[in-house]
Parts: structure tokens; sequence; C-alpha cells
């Protein structure tokens, strides 16, 4: 178990550093105010930042119920089973590293607004419209190998660190707005977005502005290192909320405080910010340069490179703990598990690094694309930590954590369909790809199951197919969006390509016949693209139902061998005392509903059993009982034999034996009285039909058969057979 060493300080550093990030200051403000105004963004964030605080409730709760590594991860295992344990673990994972991910690589952006093009240099490839150079894919790199190493040597160091640069950040944000507030000689007009209501515009923001918390949750992956007691884990996380909910809005109304003089309005400037460089593409720079000059700019700087060095450090930590709390569970091999003589996961943390580093090579464009799937994954994490704060506080019976771990759930719900169901009937907001990447990324989830399924020899995976069907369907939906999403993406590009055509086109007199011909063209590869889409779609679906029903099917398989070790005798290799019983079972429900058909049973007790095991040792008389055992077979080869004590032996005669049992029986009893005397197996046994018109249950059957046996095994001491 690793060491405690995190303070309160220290964990609100790592759940603040964790959820704020380069977009905070670069995107996120940027996106709320071109959507809903200043006020609606304000006040959809202070409604968004209350639902965080029901989900903060619910892992403050969790926390206090399962102090340990692991997060959504421990949670779902623990109160669901593993099945959903792995389904937060993996969403858990893409999420952080998603995280991770881009503001390692934003170090270049950082480079190339603020010191210019230093690290352009060998050019590499254009991907998806990014430029990828060697510089500025090495930076990332260095920065997450740098991460690594600290981290694996110094955790104690790290939490210090963690808290030195969150207050900077906070500070550096606060003088700055407070610097441009004060000296503000801009108009904050307009409040709202004149497209659309005021309600529409706050409801908009409210649901979307959970997404900008992310990862404030981090610390339930480091419950085990807290120096505090648990108690304290709500007003943290709580704390941690409302800071972030400010910055927020600190830097939302900077950005808004000052705008280039060409523009009338800051609603203009926003909108315009895509076709700006330098700071004025940064508003909340551009205020800060405005109103406290190359001073107010260096401190932001300085608190935007502290917010990407405390994403770094906050996601790599939780990614390694959740990794090791994988390993000791054997999800992940138990190396992971390891600790190295500084105290920290030092493999785990290496895994991290071997998934990050090769990702700046996929230029920016990816990892943005990368990033929005963090949406849908994230509100699936929180479900799952409400529906596991709800089903054990319901079992508890903390009527408080019941409400909240309802409320959230109910609200998790909702922002998933807020997300998935208008981009089925329109153009969404995310762009067509992220939804292809969560259909891998959950695809890839299942092969990764399967592989554990394989490995699972404690049979702990596996029992709960209602969670796969469930993501299983979800797949199916976001494939239809992403399906939508494509055909929308054809279709634009295809009215580009008319518009482009009819203003390079100069031969007015041929105009309409190419105008023909150029158009049908056009929806022949519309025709041909969206086949394509569908095509794929409908591969993807296919692929993920076969793995589905293919790890189903391995399931079903352990399940049967399961059921075959525990109702067959090891010695002999029949039927078990428990098959007996079970059998038992189902002929007294079929003799109590008037549905049992004819049967017969044999009672059978091996002769002398005791003898040899006094004479010749317990060797010699299991060799007895299995050569006793393969004659009763070989006389009843087509019913069920069962073992149910040391040398007694049911058979239960159905179909054809049922049909022959009178010369079977008198081929068995013939065959013991020959052996009697001998050193061959001597089996005394007696028959007993089922009768219905009597019979009230099974042993009622049994007790006759019973009865004979031991008459028969009377006749055969007479023999000269050995008896106890």
């Amino acid at each position: 178990m690793p060491d405690q060493y995190i303070s309160p300080a220290g964990a609100w550093a790592f759940a603040i550093g964790t959820s704020i990030g380069w977009g905070s200051l670069v995107v996120t403000s940027n996106t709320y105010l071109s959507q809903a105004g200043i006020l609606g963004s304000i006040l959809g964030m202070v409604l968004g930042a209350a639902a965080m605080l029901i989900i903060s409730r619910n892992y403050a709760y969790l926390m206090q119920c399962y102090p340990e590594a692991g997060g959504a991860y421990t949670y779902a295992k623990e109160v669901y089973g593993y099945d959903h344990g792995f389904l937060a673990a993996w969403f858990v994972s893409i999420t952080y590293l998603a995280i991770l991910w881009a503001n390692a690589t934003s170090l270049p952006l950082f480079v190339r607004y603020f010191l210019g093009g230093i690290f352009h240099f060998g050019r590499l490839y254009t991907l998806f419209g990014y430029e990828v150079y060697l510089g500025e894919a090495l930076l990332p790199i260095a920065a997450i190998a740098l991460t690594t190493i600290f981290l694996m040597n110094h955790k104690r160091g790290a939490a210090r660190l963690m808290v030195v640069l969150a207050v900077a950040f906070v500070l550096g944000i606060v003088i700055v707005f407070a610097g441009a507030v004060f000296r503000r000689n801009s108009s904050l007009a307009p409040a709202f977005v004149p497209e659309a209501g005021a309600v529409s515009q706050i409801v908009k923001i409210a649901v979307i502005s959970p997404w900008a918390f992310i990862g404030f949750e981090n610390i339930s992956h480091m419950s085990e290192e807290f120096t505090f007691k648990r108690t304290r884990f709500f007003r943290i996380l709580m704390i941690t909320v409302l800071s972030a909910t400010v910055l927020y809005i600190f830097i939302t109304l900077l950005s808004v405080t000052a705008y280039p003089a060409e523009y009338g309005s800051w609603l203009e400037y926003i909108r315009d910010i895509g076709n700006l460089e330098g700071l004025k593409a940064l508003p909340a720079f551009y205020a800060a340069q405005h109103y406290m000059g190359r001073t107010g700019v260096g401190i932001l700087m300085t608190a935007l490179l502290a917010l990407i060095v405390t994403s770094l450090i906050g996601n790599t930590t939780a990614l390694s703990r959740l990794f090791y709390a994988l390993g000791k569970d054997q999800v992940l091999p138990a190396r992971f598990a390891e600790l190295n003589r500084h105290g920290a996961p030092g493999k785990a943390i290496m895994l991290v690094a071997c998934l990050s580093l090769p990702i700046p090579f996929l230029g920016r464009t990816t990892i943005g694309w990368i990033v929005d799937v963090t949406t849908i994954g994230a509100t699936i994490i929180y479900a799952l930590v409400s529906a596991s704060t709800w089903k054990l506080a319901k079992s508890r019976g903390d009527w408080s954590a019941y409400c909240t771990g309802f409320l959230g759930l109910l609200l998790m719900v909702f922002y998933l369909l807020y997300l998935l169901l208008p981009n089925l009937v329109a153009e969404g907001s995310m762009a067509k790809e992220s939804y292809f990447l969560f259909i891998v990324w959950t695809v890839l989830g299942f092969l990764f199951f399967r592989n554990i399924l394989q490995r699972d020899h404690a049979q702990r995976f596996g029992k709960s197919l209602i969670v796969w069907v469930a993501l299983l369907a979800l797949v199916l939906f976001i494939a239809l969006i992403w399906m939508r999403q494509s055909m929308l993406s054809s279709n634009h590009l295809m009215m580009e390509n008319v518009r482009t055509h009819y203003l390079l086109s100069q031969d007015a007199s041929a105009a309409r016949l190419a105008d023909e011909q150029f158009i049908g063209a056009q929806m022949r590869e519309l025709e041909k693209a969206d086949s394509r889409t569908m095509l794929m779609a409908t591969g993807m679906f296919a692929f993920a139902l076969v793995i589905m029903l293919s790890n189903y099917s391995f399931m079903n398989k352990q399940k049967q061998a399961i059921e075959t070790i525990a109702n067959t005798d090891a010695m002999t290799g029949v039927k078990s005392k428990r098959a007996y019983l079970a059998l038992e079972e189902e002929l007294n429900t079929a003799i109590r509903q008037h549905k049992a058909e004819a049967f017969s049973v044999v009672v059978c007790d091996v002769n002398g059993l005791k003898y040899i095991n006094d004479n010749y040792g317990h060797k010699a008389g299991d060799d007895y009982i299995r050569r006793a055992c393969s004659m009763i077979c070989e006389m009843f080869d087509h019913s069920p034999v069962f073992r149910t004590g040391g040398d007694e032996f049911v058979v239960v005669l159905r179909g054809r034996d049922y049909q022959n049992r009178t010369s079977i029986m008198e081929d068995l009893q013939n065959a013991s009285a020959r052996n009697a005397g001998t050193d061959h197996p001597v089996v005394a046994s007696g028959i007993s039909d089922y009768h219905r018109e009597s019979d009230e249950n099974f042993h009622a059957v049994f007790e006759r058969a019973d009865k004979l046996m031991y008459e028969h095994k009377q006749f055969l001491k007479g023999k000269g057979a050995r008896t106890r």
C-alpha cells in the first residue's frame, strides 16, 4: 500500500490542477461566449457547477466507503461487479489520457503564440490539415518523459509542486482579471447572443459546462495516499468545483473587457477569432496586454504554463493509480501493482508514458477529435459513479446519498441524451471523426475484455451480460450518428464543389449541359460516399456484435466447464452428488406439477470396500470403486450414473434403459453373483419404478429401491461376498 503524504492542500491542488488546463484560457470561454453571451455563459456555468456538486457528493460518499486506489473502477467493481468496473476503467483511461495528450501537445502551441516558430524544424507531414514538425513533436515528448521521471522518483515533491503551481495560476488569473475589470473602458453588451432566447442559451451552457470540470475527481484514485480524515473529502471536492467555477467566470469576463478597434462589439471579435493570429487570437491575453502591457501577458503566460504542468502531473498520477489498482486485481499484469523504492507505482507510471509518447506525431487535429470523445466517456463515468452511490446508499440506508446518487444518474442520462439525440437528426457540434473514435475505442474494449476472460481463472468477469448489451446498443446508436454526420459532411462538400464550379465556369453557352453533367457526377459521388459510410457503420456494428457474441460464447463455455467440474465426481468421472441433488429437485418439481415422465431409480452399493481399505490400503480401495463404477456404467450406458457416497451409486433410468430395465438389472445382479468370492467387483443393487398415482416425490421411489438393494446385499453375502 502506498504511504500517506497528500495533505488537504495537495488534494485540492491535484483536483483543480487537473480540471483546468490549456483549454480554459484558450478555448472554453470563447466557445461559451459565442453561444450564450456573457450573462448566459455565467449563469450556465453556475448551473453546471451545481450539477458537479451533486457528482462531487457521490464521489465523496464512495471515497469514504472505499478509500482505495482506482476511483470509479473500484466503486463500480465493489457495488456492481467486475464487468461494470472494467467498463468504468476503460472510459476513465481514455478520458484522462486524452486530457493528458491535449495538454502535452499544447506546449508547441504555447511556443508558437509567445515565442514564435523556434520549434518549426524538421517538417514531417500534414495530417488532417495540421502540419507536423519534428521539433514540435519532440517538445511534448520531452515534457512527458520529464514528468514520468519526476513522478517515479519524487512523488512527495510532486504534491508540493502541485500546490505551488495551483496557487500560482489562481493568483495569476485573479490579478489580471482585477487589473482589467477596474480599468475596463469597453461595453459588455450584449448580455446574450441575439439568435436565440435567453433561457435556451443558459440551458445550453448548463448542460455542456460540466465537461469543463473533467478531472476534478482525479483525487479519488489517490484515496490511499491522503493524510487527512475521510470526512473532509466532500469539502475538498466542493471547494475545487467552486474555485474552478470562479476562475472560469473570471476568464470569461476578462475575455470581453477589451477588443480591437476594428470590431464594433466583443461579440463580433469573439466570432472572428478563427481568422486572427497572435495575441488577438487569445482574447484573455489581448485584454491582459491592453490593460497591463507585457506584465499582464507575462503573468497569464506563467499561469497558463502552470495549468499545463499541473495537468500533466495530475493526469499521469491519476492514471498510474488506476493502472496500479488494475494490476492488483490482475486485470493488467501484476507487475503494474509493484511499488518502487520511492513508494511510487513506477511501472504503472511508465505505462502511461508509453501510451503517450507516440501521440505528438498525430497532430493537434486528431487529438482534438480524441478530446471530444471524453465528453461521452465522462458522462458514462459519472453515471456509473452515481448509480453505484444510489445502490450502495440504498443497501446501507443512507437516504441523503441515495437521493444524490439517483439525481446524479438522472442528470447524466439527460446529458447523454442531449449529447446524442440532436446530432442524430441535425449537424452536431462534435466532428464525425470523434464519433468514429468512440466506436473504435469501445470495440477495442470488447477485444481487451476477451483477453481478460481468457486470463480470468478466478471467474470474476463475464457475469453481467446486460452491461455489454447496453454498451453495444450505445455503439450502434453512435454509429448511426456518425453515419448521419458523415452524410451531412458529404452534402456540404458537394455544395461547395457546385459553388466553385459556378464561380470558375466562363462558357455561358455550355453552362446548362455542364451543370447537368457536373451535378449528376456530384450526386453519384454523394451516393458512393453514403454507401461507403453505411457499409463501414454496418461493418463496425457487425464486428462489435461478433466480438460481443464471441465473448458471451466464451463466458458460456467457461460456465459450462465450471458446472461440469462441480457436477463430476473427481475419482470416478461419473456425476457427483451435487448433480444428483439437482436432478432430484428437478424431478420433484415435475412430480408436483404432474409433468413427470416414467422413470426408475437404481440404488447400488459396492460390497467389501472396508475390507479392502483395511487390508490393502485406500489406494486399492479407490481402484476397487473405479472398477465397480465401470461395471455399473457398462450396464447402464444410456443413463446418468451418480456417485452419492463413498461406495454408493444411484442411476436414474429413462428412455431406452428404462424400457430394458428388467434385463439390465438381471445382467448386473448375475455379474455380481458370479464375482462373489473373487477379486472382481461385487455390487448390491435394487430398482424401483415411479408410480404416478402414489409417489409424491422422488425420495419415495428411492426408498423402495434402497430397501431392495439391502435385500440383494444379504443375498450376495450368502454367496460369499464380503460386506461391512
